[in-house]
């Protein structure tokens, strides 16, 4: 069945992934120039990054090891011996006309990752993942690819160590993809491999066909038998670029998935190209037809020799992962699912979580980290990293409550709010705002002053209306400053109006 004649049929939709991954490392993987980010254009340079003739490249060990964690972390097939090759084409920001990659010997084969769809999980296979080093970079001035005035080129980037990680056409739908990438950022970062705050860290090149339903199986693996009555000769894959984000991979593939069907809708032919994703318009856009394998001419680079990965594979060890640390804080601290997820979202938050629950509950420590810090956070659009030297500070304010010093209302609204926005320690706050809590009579006084300058609130809980009792409450926390607690408020009440 040709991909035209498909216009009247079920499709489905056939999705793979192309993620290339900076990996974090302090230098650039064939030379000495640094990764770190700079303002100042084509100064982090030198003869071999700017390809200059007779500039020889030296292999990064630490690349490598990034490289075997990823590999390990994902339970791929690492090689005893793997090779670089050279992958030839022109592009303004490849400064040698060629880009040291790796063909078919790469450093990670037969993968897989796990991941979680609409409450199910299922397992996305990873083709291979391999070492090579990034362009450049262009500033497009006066507009975007399409329109720009000029265009720039910056070699700061030219160099820096990727790893590029293949994965199986495993997807049928576009939201698929970005729990994929979610997954895949947050193993990652656990592994200590890589900075999701870096500009371009992760790129994605994804890859989408629509193919007629009868080649593809129940369980959603192409049916190779369809392949060979060549069922799907004439369907023709399309690659969309510079994809930079989940959200950014989902949106590109929902339009070039509706793009598709519209065209065979219309009984016209799929193009075999490459698109470039306009993330301003969600749209994708024709760049030029797509480079099958053998225009790139790839051979082997002759300035590198065989690795040998077994010399170092098996000296390098990786943290547990976001899965196993999860279902242990499940079983250990007996969290929820949900609290356990929020718990171990990135490596640092779930340390900090530990941390605390050493010296505190860990029910306590939960609701700390996971709703109160991470709430805060999230509402300020920050990241635990961004307050990482001042976390001794919110595990004194956890003593703080756990002691019952202060209630836990004041401990939220007013000293960690004080903390993220004006940059003030939690002693200090409780002082000047004379948070200590009230002491028993205090609060006893307050509850009956409340209960007789409202007669109308205690006639109606008397009658039975039990919300008059929140009402109450309210007046006595304003008696008291808020420094009562709530919870021996509403005790006190009710016992004050049984007697």
């Amino acid at each position: 069945m040709s991909a035209q004649s498909a216009a009247n049929e079920d499709v489905t939709t056939v999705i793979g992934l192309e993620v290339h991954v900076q990996l974090e490392t302090d230098t650039k993987i064939f030379c000495g120039c640094p990764t770190e980010p700079t303002d100042e254009p084509n100064t982090h340079t030198c003869p071999v990054c700017l390809g200059l003739p007779g500039a020889l490249p030296v292999l990064n060990e630490a690349a490598v090891e990034a490289a075997v964690k990823v590999g390990k972390a994902i339970d791929a097939d690492i090689p005893e011996e793997t090779r670089f090759h050279r992958k030839n084409y022109y592009y303004p920001d490849l400064p040698k006309n060629f880009q040291i990659t790796q063909y078919d010997e790469p450093i990670c084969a037969d993968g897989e990752l796990s991941i979680s769809v609409g409450g199910e999980r299922r397992t996305v296979g990873i083709r291979r993942a391999h070492l090579e080093e990034d362009p450049g970079s262009l500033q497009h001035v006066g507009g975007n690819i399409d329109n720009a005035d000029y265009t720039l080129v910056n070699y700061n980037r030219a160099g820096t160590p990727l790893m590029e990680i293949v994965t199986k056409p495993d997807f049928r739908e576009p939201e698929e993809t970005r729990a994929f990438l979610e997954k895949l950022e947050e193993v990652l970062e656990y592994l200590g491999v890589f900075d999701a705050s870096r500009d371009g860290s992760l790129r994605i090149d994804a890859n989408l066909s629509l193919v007629p339903s009868e080649a593809v199986d129940e369980d959603g693996t192409i049916d190779e038998d369809a392949l060979e009555e060549g069922a799907l000769d004439e369907v023709n894959r399309t690659e969309v670029k510079n994809i930079s984000s989940h959200k950014g991979a989902e949106t590109a593939l929902q339009y070039e998935q509706g793009r598709q069907k519209d065209l065979l809708r219309r009984g016209k032919t799929v193009a075999q190209e490459t698109r470039h994703f306009n993330e301003t318009h969600g749209s994708t856009v024709s760049m030029r037809s797509k480079e099958a394998e053998k225009d790139y001419r790839y051979f082997e680079e002759a300035d590198l020799p065989p690795l040998q990965v077994s010399d170092w594979k098996d000296g390098i060890s990786i943290p547990e992962l976001p899965d196993a640390r999860r279902e242990r804080f499940r079983e250990e601290y007996g969290l929820s699912g949900e609290a356990a997820s929020k718990l171990t979202s990135t490596k640092q938050v779930a340390d900090f979580f530990e941390d605390v629950a050493t010296e505190f509950d860990a029910d306590l420590a939960a609701t700390w980290v996971a709703d109160e810090l991470l709430g805060e956070l999230n509402y300020r659009d920050m990241a635990v990293v961004e307050v990482a030297d001042r976390l001794g500070e919110v595990k004194t304010l956890v003593e703080l409550v756990a002691e019952d010093e202060i209630t836990a209302k004041n401990a939220r609204e007013v000293v960690l709010r004080g903390m993220l926005d004006d940059g003030d320690d939690p002693g200090t706050i409780v002082e000047r705002e004379d948070l200590g809590k009230t002491d028993d009579d205090a609060v006893a006084d307050a509850v009956a002053a409340a209960i007789e300058e409202h007669p109308e609130a205690v006639a109606d809980y008397e009658d039975g209306d039990d919300g008059a009792i929140n009402f109450l409450v309210g007046q006595v926390m304003g008696k008291t400053g808020g420094s009562a607690d709530p919870g021996t408020v509403n005790e006190k009440l009710r016992a004050a109006l049984e007697e």
